[in-house]
């Protein structure tokens, strides 16, 4: 299967498949949180505010976690790099900044969100996908998809100067390969964690548990969809950055779990 990049051309302008894929995730992410926050007999419109304050400190602190990994000041100011470890820890701080103005439980809205946060991770991987980015290693697997103009593209060059892939002698340049779609395999794994985020919702336990149900499980995702993904950041021993700090969130989540896990007092 080979995927081109979805992109609409407006005059001088492009639209691509990620930017349109990652307004979904932050309107659908809004819609599940509002309707949660009705729920639990609030006011929706803290939802919206909610999702302003998540799109200005996310894509804030995406850019200051990507300059930060490339070591380029420069980097603050090109239209990739979002990175979403950035973007969830400075997205997660202005969210709590507004909660802490509006004089807001946090605890109780970290619950309320978790699911809304797993239905946008999922959409916003549709994006990655759309454009060929983040995906995976060289696979013969039958759903393996050639990004030819990817970014960057799965060719030979691209998959041994910038991700380190060992490849056959003699291999062409500019040879596209079938990689694994490790876009998709996120799409999937975020779809079920929201579903049992969202089965979990009316549980007893205090404030925060099931918060920290979300970050075991999104922890554990990125491990495993790291052991597939075509990268050459190895931090400690084989880890990944990204593996390396997914230890550290599935630790806060399993403390959290661990720590709420208990029935609120009435």
């Amino acid at each position: 299967m080979t995927v081109y990049p979805f992109l609409i051309h407006l005059g001088g302008f492009t639209i691509t498949g990620y930017g349109i894929m990652m307004m979904v995730a932050f309107l659908l992410a809004g819609w599940v949180y509002a309707k949660d926050i009705e729920r639990a007999g609030m006011d929706s419109g803290l939802a919206w505010d909610a999702v302003v304050a998540a799109v200005i400190g996310g894509i804030v602190g995406a850019k200051v976690y990507y300059a930060i990994l490339v070591g380029e000041t420069g980097a603050l100011f090109s239209r990739g790099g979002l990175v979403w470890y950035g973007g969830f820890t400075g997205g997660v701080a202005a969210v709590c900044l507004l909660l802490w103005w509006k004089k807001q439980s946090i605890a109780r809205h970290s619950d309320l969100v978790a699911p809304a946060l797993a239905i946008g991770y999922a959409t916003g991987r549709i994006g990655c996908f759309l454009v060929g980015d983040d995906y995976g290693l060289p696979t013969n697997v039958p759903w393996g998809v050639a990004f030819p103009q990817g970014s960057p593209p799965t060719t030979a060059r691209v998959l041994q100067q910038e991700f380190g892939v060992t490849l056959p002698a003699g291999t062409p340049p500019e040879q596209v390969f079938a990689v694994h779609p490790t876009q998709l395999y996120e799409v999937f794994i975020a779809l079920v964690i929201f579903l049992l985020l969202w089965k979990m919702r009316d549980h007893k336990n205090r404030p925060g548990w099931l918060f920290g149900v979300f970050l075991a499980l999104m922890g554990m995702e990125r491990v495993f969809v790291e052991i597939f993904r075509a990268k050459d950041d190895r931090f400690i021993g084989p880890f990944t950055l990204a593996q390396t700090i997914s230890v550290v969130v599935i630790g806060v989540g399993a403390w959290l779990y661990a720590r709420r896990k208990s029935p609120t007092v009435a």
